[in-house]
Formats: C-alpha cells, sequence, structure tokens
C-alpha cells in the first residue's frame, strides 16, 4: 500500500469566490463521514482503502479548522474551511468536500456515463487502428480485448495465462487482438516482435504458436538466441521460410512493430502489459476480476 504521502501532495490555500454553498453541519461524526466521501469521490484510488477523519477542531489559522486524516493506517494532518469548500492535503489542489451523499451520488453517475462514452470511442478507434492483427477467440465476438505486450515482460507471462481463462470462460463472447508494445530495456522483445509479425503474414496459428512459446520459454531466450530458437519452434507449421527470413530483417516489418507501439502510446499505455475491454483501459497484470468486470459491463452495453 503506497504512503499517503505517495497520494496526495501539500497544496496551496487559494482563497476565492464561489457559488454559495451550505454551511458545514455542527455534528462532528457527520461532516467527518462527509469528507471521507469527497475524498474517495476525488480520489478512486483509495475507494476501498479505509478512510477516516478525527480531531476536527478549530486551528490556528484564521478560517481553517484543521483535523488528522488516517488512510490505511497512515496518518496526516490536513486543513479545511469551515465550510468544508477547501480541503488541503498532501499532493493534491484544494478539495471541494462540501458535497452532499446525494450529489456525490449523482457526481459519480455523471462520471460513469461520460468514462462509458469515452470508452465506446476508444474502443472503435482501436477496432479500427488494429484491423488485421493477429486475433485469439470467437472474430465476431461482441467484446473486444485489445492487449499492447512485451514477449519479454514477466508481467505479460503472466498475464497471458489470464487472458487465456478469459478466453475460455467467455468462449463466444470475447476475442483478443494482440499489439506489439516491446519496451526498450528488454532487448530480445523486439526481434521477437518482428519474427511473430513474419509469422502472422502466413498464418494466424504460427503466430499464436510463436506467442505461446515466447511465453512458455521466456527465460530460455536472449537477444543471440531469439531468431534460432523462433525458427525452430516454427518448424512443421508450414511456412515459406525464406520469406519469413527475408521479412524479418524487412524495414517495413520493424516499422510496423514500432507503429503498434506508438498506437499504444497514443492511447496512454506506458508499460506491459495494457489492456483495453471495448475501450476501458485496464493497466497492467490485473485478476481476472477485473477483466470479468469490464467484459460484463461491455456486453451490458450492448
Amino acid at each position: 500500500m503506497p504512503r499517503l504521502s505517495t497520494v496526495l501532495l501539500l497544496a496551496v490555500f487559494v482563497v476565492g469566490c464561489g457559488p454559495a454553498r451550505s454551511q458545514a453541519s455542527g455534528d462532528s461524526a457527520e461532516r467527518a463521514a462527509m469528507i471521507v466521501a469527497n475524498l474517495k469521490h476525488e480520489f478512486p484510488q483509495i475507494q476501498n482503502y479505509t478512510v477516516a477523519v478525527d480531531s476536527l477542531r478549530a486551528s490556528a489559522i484564521d478560517g481553517l479548522d484543521e483535523g488528522i486524516l488516517t488512510i490505511q493506517g497512515d496518518a496526516q494532518p490536513f486543513y479545511i474551511s469551515r465550510d468544508n469548500t477547501k480541503l488541503l492535503l498532501l499532493a493534491a489542489p484544494p478539495i471541494d468536500a462540501s458535497r452532499s451523499m446525494d450529489e456525490l451520488v449523482a457526481a459519480r453517475a455523471e462520471a460513469t456515463a461520460a468514462a462509458a462514452e469515452e470508452a465506446l470511442t476508444r474502443g472503435a478507434r482501436l477496432a479500427e487502428a488494429t484491423a488485421g492483427l493477429p486475433v485469439r477467440g470467437n472474430p465476431d465476438a461482441p467484446v473486444t480485448i485489445v492487449e499492447f505486450s512485451d514477449f519479454q515482460c514477466p508481467y505479460c507471462k503472466l498475464a497471458a495465462a489470464t487472458v487465456e481463462q478469459i478466453l475460455e470462460r467467455y468462449p463466444n463472447d470475447v476475442k483478443l487482438v494482440y499489439a506489439h508494445f516491446p519496451l526498450d530495456n528488454h532487448p530480445w522483445a523486439t526481434p521477437a516482435a518482428v519474427a511473430a509479425t513474419c509469422a502472422a503474414q502466413q498464418t494466424a496459428s504460427a503466430f499464436w504458436t510463436l506467442h505461446d512459446t515466447y511465453f512458455d520459454e521466456q527465460r530460455a531466450f536472449t537477444p543471440t538466441n531469439v531468431m534460432t530458437r523462433s525458427r525452430a519452434a516454427l518448424d512443421g507449421a508450414g511456412l515459406d521460410f525464406e520469406a519469413w527470413t527475408a521479412c524479418t530483417s524487412a524495414p517495413a516489418t520493424a516499422e510496423a512493430v514500432r507503429a503498434q507501439t506508438a498506437l499504444g502510446s497514443e492511447y496512454g499505455v506506458q508499460g506491459t502489459p495494457a489492456f483495453f475491454v471495448n475501450g476501458q483501459f485496464i493497466n497492467g497484470n490485473q485478476p481476472i476480476e477485473a477483466f470479468v468486470t469490464a467484459i460484463e459491463a461491455a456486453k451490458a452495453a450492448q
């Protein structure tokens, strides 16, 4: 669990005009609950953390009260205006903590609707941009997972097992589209992506053979043996190896891999693995439950 100081930074108190708001409740317990609810709304990453506000009292600063905010056992002092409209924390600008529970529910509903609309737009654009890339699962599935991955990445290896479970669980509803995102600090990831791209140009099954081999035998690959081992893995795949070899050294193939990486960067991918479930971003090697939630939401939106 990251310390509170990694989540919130010291903000500067800003005095300014704004719409009139109701005064804070005189009940400190009710006021504390309102502050916690507003914080969790502003910082979804602490939604499931244990958060408490204690010791609310007048401070030595005119117009401000002070208290102790505890997140997962990490306690920090904070200041808050008497009407709750300006809450001063570590690592964030002042927060309006005066919204009622009803206002927060409405705000969450509005944010959820906006995020769903944004995901739909992103999903449509990604579907167009990744057309022709390798697909696993039902090609006509209503839910598409676009994965940006790196064959040398150990977390991608773990995520590949999760994706396999997902495809088994949703044989008709989900398809996987694989896009390359080899990282600069993984020296054999780019040649592996090139080798797999050339295999995919001949048969989809050849691509997935390499995909599975790279992850199953990840520790055995090196920058010096990646092409030899890739060629060996493809024995029996019925490829034209002369064409495959020529493809692996063609500048256009390396450019195709770079284009996929650039596409991921355009949509906010900074590391691997990264997934988009009908446009909804899932970052990193997440448990299967995170994917199930996104898949079910995507199905419900059909």
